[in-house]
C-alpha cells in the first residue's frame, strides 16, 4: 500500500471505508472496490419546466419502477457494444441500500458559475450500479481468495480486470436505461450532463511506480462537474472541483470548489 486517503465522505463500510482512495503497487483488491462495480451518479436535463411542476402526477407515474424492465435488455447492451452479463433482469432498475432516482430542481447557484444550467428545467439525479452482476463478479472472487488481493501480473488479475471493466461498462447502461424509463413514464425526452462513476480500480503512476488505484465511493477530480448527491429534500450539489496538483488530481481530493450549483 502505498497511499491511502481518506475524502470528506468517509465512514465505514464492510470491509473497507466508502469514501476513500487507495494506491497499492503489484496488487490488485476486489474486495475493496466491492460488489457495487461502476456503482456511479448519473445527471440529466429534462424538457420539463421547473415552473410547472406536477408532484402528485409524477410520483403516480413513477411508482414500481423497480420491477423488470419489459424492453429488450440485450438489444439495450448490443447497441452499446456492451455484452450481455446474465443478469439483464435487473438492468434498468435502481435497487435497494442508498441507490435511488430523483426529479430536482435549480435552487441556488454561485454567480458567473462556468457550470451552465437552466433554471427553468427539471433534472433527474441517478445513483445505481452493476446490481447482481458486481456481487456476482465479488463472491467467485471471495470463494476463490478470500479478501486476498491478486498479483497484477497474474491471470487471476486480468480475468477480474476483464470482468470489472465489463460490469462498469453494465453499470453506465444501467443508470441511462433508468433515466430512460422516468423519461418514458413523464412523457420527455432527457440529456446527460454528467454521468460520473466513484468505484473501480485503475493504473496510475504514483511518483513514478505504477499503482492500482482504487476508488470506493470517491469519484474523480479531473472528469468534469461533479454530482455531490442529497436525498429525501436535501441539497444535491453540481460542482466544479479545482485543480490542486498531481497528487490530488489522482486521488480527487481534497474537495475544494470553484462553482457550485444547487439543486432541491
Amino acid at each position: 500500500m502505498r497511499l491511502a486517503v481518506g475524502l470528506p465522505n468517509l465512514h465505514p463500510g464492510k470491509g473497507s471505508p466508502i469514501g476513500a482512495a487507495f494506491a497499492v503497487e503489484g496488487y490488485l483488491y476486489p474486495t475493496v472496490v466491492g460488489n457495487d462495480i461502476g456503482c456511479g451518479i448519473g445527471l440529466w436535463r429534462s424538457e420539463l419546466s421547473a415552473k410547472k411542476l406536477k408532484r402528485e402526477a409524477w410520483a403516480d407515474r413513477l411508482r414500481n419502477l423497480d420491477n423488470a424492465w419489459a424492453g429488450d435488455a440485450r438489444e439495450f447492451l448490443s447497441a452499446r457494444a456492451i455484452e450481455p452479463s446474465g443478469f439483464e433482469h435487473s438492468l434498468g432498475t435502481i435497487g435497494s441500500g442508498n441507490h435511488f432516482a430523483e426529479l430536482q430542481a435549480m435552487e441556488t447557484r454561485i454567480p458567473k458559475a462556468a457550470i451552465r444550467i437552466s433554471g427553468e428545467a427539471v433534472y433527474l439525479c441517478v445513483h445505481s450500479g452493476s446490481r447482481g452482476f458486481g456481487e456476482a463478479i465479488l463472491r467467485d472472487h471471495v470463494a476463490q481468495f478470500g479478501s486476498d488481493g491478486l498479483a497484477v501480473e497474474s491471470g487471476e488479475a486480468t480475468q477480474y480486470l476483464s470482468r470489472h471493466n465489463h460490469a462498469k461498462r453494465w453499470a453506465s447502461a444501467n443508470r441511462e436505461l433508468i433515466a430512460a424509463r422516468v423519461f418514458e413514464r413523464l412523457r420527455t425526452k432527457g440529456t446527460c450532463l454528467v454521468d460520473i462513476c466513484h468505484n473501480w480500480v485503475e493504473q496510475v503512476d504514483l511518483a513514478d511506480r505504477p499503482c492500482q488505484l482504487h476508488r470506493k465511493g470517491a469519484a474523480p477530480s479531473t472528469a468534469g462537474p461533479v454530482v455531490i448527491p442529497g436525498s429525501r429534500g436535501a441539497f444535491t450539489y453540481l460542482v466544479a472541483p479545482r485543480d490542486a496538483g498531481r497528487q490530488e488530481r489522482i486521488f480527487g481530493g481534497p474537495r475544494r470548489w470553484t462553482q457550485m450549483v444547487a439543486l432541491r
